[in-house]
């Protein structure tokens, strides 16, 4: 799960994030249709997004580490039933463990990110291991859901600023972190987890916690409904940035022959 080793948290969040204010230009490694291509901005997107800046109080809920055969199909449910979508940043030796419930996480409406095929922290890898630790990882996605993610987290937050430059310019796959952090990873219990969301959401920002752990998944009704009862909504990271909706793009990621 994505604890800090190394440069802390806010330390890395200092060093080099953005938040981003302009829109996302299409990856060119992806095949895409040309109406897909003319519903995208052509404008460049920053290496790193930690929020988005927006006076709407719109929020991305994230979940990292899984899927879990059992805690995410209980945080599925709790989404559905209250009509909120959610980008989960997925594991590449997971999705190949559990493609039916890959599956199920994408027909419901949300939103799949990379987040490395076994999490190690990725300072001090080359940039061809950086790279075979997302590819493995698309490559699984594409094949469990059909299209390939088009943003990333590394594990731990832990990707240098020139790597992160590396990553969108070789795959064009921008780095998400993160502006509210609970530190469920720390187990804190369910109450601390949702009151430190509920205290520290603003507009725009992207919200991290593990769908592994048992107790962030039981903080989630009280978070979930809190930030409704606070005004929010609910947006997968596609949607707080303004791309067209990921499960509406015709993308496939073109694989080497």
């Amino acid at each position: 799960m994505s604890r800090p080793t190394g440069p802390t948290r806010r330390a890395l969040l200092r060093g080099g994030a953005a938040a981003l204010t302009v829109p996302f230009l299409a990856p060119s490694a992806l095949a895409q249709t040309a109406a897909d291509r003319a519903r995208m901005p052509a404008a460049p997107v920053p290496d790193t997004i930690t929020r988005v800046m927006t006076a709407r109080p719109v929020v991305a809920m994230t979940f990292d580490d899984g899927p879990h055969p059992t805690l995410t199909p209980m945080l599925l449910d709790m989404l559905a039933s209250r009509g909120i979508r959610a980008t989960f940043y997925v594991i590449g030796w997971r999705v190949e463990r559990e493609p039916a419930l890959m599956r199920r996480i994408v027909a419901e409406g949300h939103e799949i990110g990379n987040h490395t095929w076994s999490h190690p922290s990725l300072f001090g890898y080359s940039d061809a291991a950086v790279l075979n630790q997302l590819d493995r990882t698309s490559l699984a996605i594409q094949d469990a859901v059909g299209r390939p993610p088009v943003t990333m987290r590394p594990p731990y937050g832990n990707l240098y600023p020139r790597q992160r430059r590396m990553v969108l310019e070789a795959r064009n796959l921008p780095t998400v972190l993160w502006s509210v952090d609970p530190e469920d990873w720390r187990r804190p219990g369910s109450g601390v987890v949702a009151n430190r969301i509920l205290s520290r959401a603003h507009p725009g920002a992207v919200i991290l916690s593990h769908d592994i752990i048992g107790a962030t998944i039981r903080a989630m009704p009280a978070t979930l409904d809190g930030l409704v009862a606070r005004g929010y909504e609910f947006a997968t990271m596609s949607e707080l940035i303004g791309w067209p909706r990921w499960d509406s793009r015709n993308i496939r990621l073109a694989r080497s022959t």
